[in-house]
C-alpha cells in the first residue's frame, strides 16, 4: 500500500483503498488495524466523512465512547442537520449514561433539520421520545 503522505486532500485512489482495507478490517472483526487505517486517511484529509463516521463506529463497537463522541460532535459541527451523525452523538451519549445531554442532542436535531431529507432520523428519534414518555 502507497505511503500515506501521498494522500492529498481530495479523495484519492490511495485514501480509497485505505477505506476499503479499512471495512475488510472491521468485517473480519479487526477493528485496531482498521482504526489505523482510518487514522491514515485522516492524517492528510481531516474532514473525510466516510473516515470519520467508520471511526466513530468502530470506537463505539469497541465502548470507547469519549473517543466515539468527539468524532461525532466533529461531524455535528460540520454537517448539523445530518441524522446519521445526530443518532450516532445520541447513542453514545446514551451509553455513558448522560440522558439529559442526548435528549438535548434529539431537540437541536429536530429544530434545525431538513424533515422532509431526513424524515428516517425524525421518525426514529419521534419512536424515541414515544417510548421515554411510556
Amino acid at each position: 500500500m502507497p505511503s500515506p503522505k501521498r494522500i492529498p486532500n481530495k479523495m484519492s485512489n490511495t485514501a480509497e483503498q485505505y477505506l476499503n482495507r479499512a471495512r475488510e478490517l472491521t468485517e473480519a472483526g479487526q477493528l485496531d488495524g482498521a482504526r489505523q487505517c482510518l487514522l491514515e486517511v485522516l492524517k492528510e484529509n481531516p474532514d473525510n466523512q466516510a473516515a470519520l463516521i467508520a471511526l466513530g463506529g468502530i470506537y463505539f463497537t469497541q465502548q470507547q465512547y469519549n473517543e466515539a463522541e468527539m468524532v461525532f460532535v466533529r461531524l455535528i459541527l460540520k454537517h448539523p442537520g445530518k441524522g446519521e451523525y445526530s443518532i450516532a452523538l445520541f447513542n453514545t451519549l446514551w451509553k455513558m449514561d448522560r440522558h439529559a445531554e442526548a435528549l438535548e442532542e434529539i431537540k437541536r436535531f429536530l429544530e434545525m433539520a431538513d424533515k422532509e431529507a431526513e424524515k428516517t432520523t425524525v421518525e426514529q428519534y419521534m419512536n424515541i421520545i414515544k417510548k421515554l414518555e411510556a
